[in-house]
């Protein structure tokens, strides 16, 4: 009884926090709560009973095995339980996800109890989360003549598990909620700093915009009971900034509706809708819930006579309101004609976007995974009965024309395709289920993705995945309680599934912190790849790689592969020549300013930025593709040349070699794999057989943005703008201001060089800059604190060999020390060098942050409010972001420089040498080298 107990310890502690039971995974208290079932007398046992019933975890969570092995002895007559009838136990295993009540439902329906077994054949004609091992008994049986196996098999091929599911409705109700006006960010719906309630799903629901915000969406609730809560991002677009799963099971414990009545806080199917939309990667997380997304269009730009739109005083176009959506408006969506009425019944929108036969699919199956897993199983079962798969599921979107080029992108998903039925190769628009080649899980949401592999039953990584990690980044500045009870349950989880992990369940070797994109960056091996991985920031220089849900992560790893439409592209080359005194950053910085300029839209929403960039190592070249994820880019693709591209893969080689020697490679060898991928692509480009990968010449872009370098003459700086008269346009990337706007008057209270966004050559500038200084000045005084996260040991380590370490360790007040890490995140600064450990630190806002109120200025890629800085009653707090040089000099003077004391500071440094391709001056040699 120890178990339950402290279980109804923990109750008491939860009901002061407002908080129900938290539901159960464990199998030995589930063992426990059958005792108390099997005791008729104990006082226990009606609330023993509930919690077995309706706050179990499906899956293959150790309680989801127990709990289906009693169901099975409720079923076979050997144990008696008043409550669970046999037919309630056939219900209750029909809810439970795979795993453990696969297992007994085929035990039972391929066993001699005739009338048991068409019972448990009708329920399992209902599942689709099997495996091999489940698909292959039933194979088994089929051909050993079972009559029951050919009847499930046959209702497989028929794919009656989705045929027979209710269509959605035809109309559906909604009553507005506007969360925010501009971009909403996941922030808003599942703050960073709460990271460590995310698998704790009603807990974590209360960190959901405001409580007063909750409040108003249970008020709309009572006075609408037949319409759903539609969350709204007026003016902007919804979900930006992460690939949070966390905010959508927020938006859907609030407002969607429960999955199943024995789950508790799983919701389903929540509706939001965006001014522009939904972000790409926030709307793949709405479909693995069967939710709706719109894109209202209900503010347009307003027009001249001309057809121009017409600017106000900043430059920006003017807005007019096309119809309101104001908070308690309710209004119906109609799914067959894909349209958006008025109470009265006026058009207001064409959503078809919104529902795609894929996307009605999954709001039909309650949510992606039951369709990708279906699909398997119908084709498994044809298969093994030897028939042809009726057209069941929509048919794939195939877009072929004859002799047109293909983009990069094209080329990568024609390459890892999977069931194409075209002859032709596939452009964009098409939809496509392709081969993953490499899988990131970071530390803040790979517990959500374990919940969901356990969810869908999976217990391997499957075996078409070439690597996959596990990070320890996200949780690396303090380790807490939190981080201490979570991070290495998680480790061991991810460990067993056959993931290369930062920390090893059994410490043979010492943990690792390292950035995850940048791991990533490390142990993709091919211009070829896929990758997926759980944060926006999965955004590779070589291949193409996608931020995603942790569902979608989980879904990667189980099965290998991934669903989405060929992205269109936008092309990015540049012209002209780079000033000496210019850092890479501000060319990421000007693409954004020139394209917003050039194209008066950002065409880089939503699609991939296909960027010709060849002339920069996969490291360098990684700091323009990180940022394309706050383009709001789907993702990005470096072009590069084929000298370039074999230095990138040695370099990844040599970075592999250091896990492999730290004792980082598994059973399975990995990393290993992954260096012998990599020596025999070099192989084929040094050949010729297969060079470098270039988009074909005729190849057909959305539009082509060219950058010239030539323009860039100051340093640049996103700017969140946070007083902003308009307040859709605060908290956006698309504020991009030279250093001279702030005329050396905008104080700055932190700076912080970190993040993904840097690396090795950012470290080194770090250096040479306060020896530069300190020669000219006799000593370096910080005027405002300056916290410097490298994003790998590797890179410490290389930089202790060069001796810029020395040089950073001289100015350090705190230097981090992994035998005694930080226990609690700091709450104010002094005014020196914080050296701390490797990982993303302010950038995440889970653990540390600046002062509130403070004035930011960051490496970083997180302007969002409340992330790297929280406001305080005075002040906003603001996150601006900028290049290393300008960071740290900034801190040293506690304020912006002018353009002239820049230039002095980074006399004698080589920034970069960055120059188009074919353009390379015999000279480039920096310190990003």
């Amino acid at each position: 009884m120890s178990l339950y107990t402290d279980y109804l310890t923990e109750i008491e502690t939860r009901k002061g926090e407002g908080l129900h039971p938290k539901p159960i995974d464990d199998g030995a208290l589930v063992a426990e709560l059958i005792s108390l079932i099997e005791d008729t007398g104990s006082e226990y046992r009606k609330d023993a009973l509930n919690f077995f019933i309706y706050n179990t975890l499906p899956g293959t969570t150790s309680a989801a095995g127990v709990k289906a092995a009693f169901l099975k002895k409720i079923i076979l007559g050997e144990v008696t339980v008043a409550e669970i009838t046999p037919d309630f136990a056939f219900e209750l295993l029909s809810h439970m996800k795979g795993g453990p009540s696969i297992e007994v439902l085929l035990d039972i329906a391929l066993g001699d109890d005739a009338a048991l077994a068409a019972k448990a054949a009708d329920v399992l004609k209902t599942q689709v989360f099997l495996y091999e091992a489940d698909t292959n008994r039933l194979k088994a049986a089929y051909e050993a003549g079972n009559a029951v196996a050919k009847d499930i098999l046959e209702s497989y091929a028929k794919a009656e598990f989705f045929t027979k599911l209710p269509d959605v409705e035809e109309e559906i109700k909604v009553v507005t909620y506007i969360a925010a006006e501009g971009d909403i960010s996941t922030d808003l719906l599942s703050p960073g700093n709460q990271a460590h309630s995310r698998s704790d799903r009603e807990l974590h629901g209360k960190c959901m915009i405001t409580p007063e915000a909750q409040a108003e969406i249970q008020e709309l609730q009572k006075k609408h009971p037949e319409a759903r809560v539609m969350l709204i991002a007026e003016k902007g677009t919804m979900g930006v900034g992460s690939s949070r799963m966390s905010g959508v099971n927020n938006v859907a414990l609030w407002t969607g509706k429960q999955a199943s009545p024995y789950v508790p806080f799983v919701n389903i199917a929540p509706v939001v809708a965006g001014t522009n939309g939904i972000s790409p990667i926030f709307l793949t997380t709405v479909g693995v819930t069967g939710g709706i997304g719109l894109d209202l269009k209900n503010w347009v730009k307003k027009l001249d006579e001309n057809g121009k739109p017409v600017l106000d005083e900043n430059g920006d176009p003017i807005l007019e309101q096309k119809y309101s959506v104001e908070t308690g408006k309710v209004l119906t969506i109609n799914t067959k004609e894909k349209k958006l009425y008025d109470a009265d019944g006026t058009e207001l929108a064409d959503v078809s976007s919104a529902f795609t036969p894929q996307k009605v699919e999954f709001m039909k199956a309650g949510g992606s995974y039951a369709v990708v897993f279906g699909k398997k199983l119908q084709t498994i079962a044809a298969e093994t009965l030897g028939v042809e798969a009726p057209l069941v599921f929509a048919p794939s979107k195939e877009i072929t024309n004859p002799g047109q080029g293909l983009t990069a992108v094209e080329k990568i998903f024609n390459k890892n395709a999977v069931g194409v039925s075209a002859k032709e190769p596939l452009l964009a628009g098409s939809d496509v289920r392709v081969k993953v080649n490499i899988v990131g899980s970071q530390d803040t949401t790979g517990l959500m993705t374990s919940q969901e592999l356990e969810a869908m039953a999976a217990t391997v990584i499957s075996p078409s995945v070439d690597g996959a990690y596990q990070s320890g980044c996200h949780t690396a500045s303090v380790w807490d309680k939190k981080a201490q009870a979570n991070i290495p349950k998680l480790m061991a989880f991810m460990n067993k599934f056959g993931l290369i992990t930062a920390r090893d369940p059994e410490s043979h070797y010492h943990a690792m912190t390292d950035v995850i994109h940048k791991v990533l960056n490390d142990i993709t091996v091919s211009d070829w790849d896929i990758i997926v991985g759980g944060d926006s920031h999965t955004r590779m220089s070589k291949g193409v790689a996608f931020g995603a849900d942790s569902g979608t992560v989980a879904l990667a790893l189980a099965t290998g592969e991934a669903t989405m439409p060929i992205p269109e592209s936008v092309k990015v080359t540049f012209k002209g020549q780079m000033k000496d005194y210019m850092d890479f950053r501000d060319v990421v910085h000007a693409t954004q300013a020139q394209m917003l300029k050039q194209c008066g839209d950002n065409v880089f929403q939503g699609r991939v930025i296909e960027v010709h960039i060849g002339t920069l190592l996969a490291d360098q070249a990684f700091t323009f593709t990180d940022w394309t994820a706050e383009m709001k880019a789907k993702a990005s693709i470096c072009i590069s040349n084929d000298d370039t591209l074999i230095g990138s893969l040695e370099l990844a080689k040599s970075r592999i070699q250091v896990m492999i020697d730290k004792g980082m490679d598994n059973e399975a060898k990995t990393l290993q794999g992954l260096i012998d991928k990599a020596d025999k692509r070099i192989a084929e480009i040094k050949s010729g057989e297969k060079p470098a990968l270039t988009p074909d010449e005729g190849a057909k872009y959305f539009a082509e943005v060219v950058v010239d370098l030539d323009l860039i003459d100051e340093p640049m700086i996103a700017d969140p703008d946070v007083n902003n008269a308009d307040v859709s346009k605060r908290y956006t990337h698309d504020t991009i201001r030279p250093v001279s706007y702030y005329g050396a008057e905008k104080k700055v209270d932190l700076g912080f060089v970190g993040s993904c966004m840097v690396h090795k050559g950012d470290m080194k500038i770090v250096a040479q800059m306060l020896k530069n200084l300190e020669k000219e000045t006799g000593k370096v005084e910080f005027k405002a604190p300056l916290v410097v996260a490298a994003p790998t040991y590797n890179i410490i380590d290389e930089l202790k060999a060069e001796g810029d370490w020395e040089v950073l360790q001289k100015y350090s007040g705190f230097e981090f020390d992994d035998l005694f890490p930080k226990a609690q995140a700091r709450t104010e600064y002094e005014n020196t060098l914080y050296l701390e450990r490797p990982g993303c630190n302010l950038c995440m806002g889970n653990q540390e942050k600046a002062e509130k109120g403070d004035t930011v200025l960051a490496t970083s890629t997180r302007l969002f409010q409340g992330r790297v800085v929280e406001d305080s009653a005075e002040k906003k707090g603001e996150s601006l972001l900028a290049s290393t040089p300008v960071v740290v000099l900034s801190a040293i003077l506690g304020r912006t420089p002018t353009l002239d004391e820049y230039k002095k500071a980074v006399e004698g440094i080589d920034l970069t040498k960055f120059a188009p391709p074919l353009q390379v001056p015999s000279t480039a040699k920096s310190a990003h080298f």
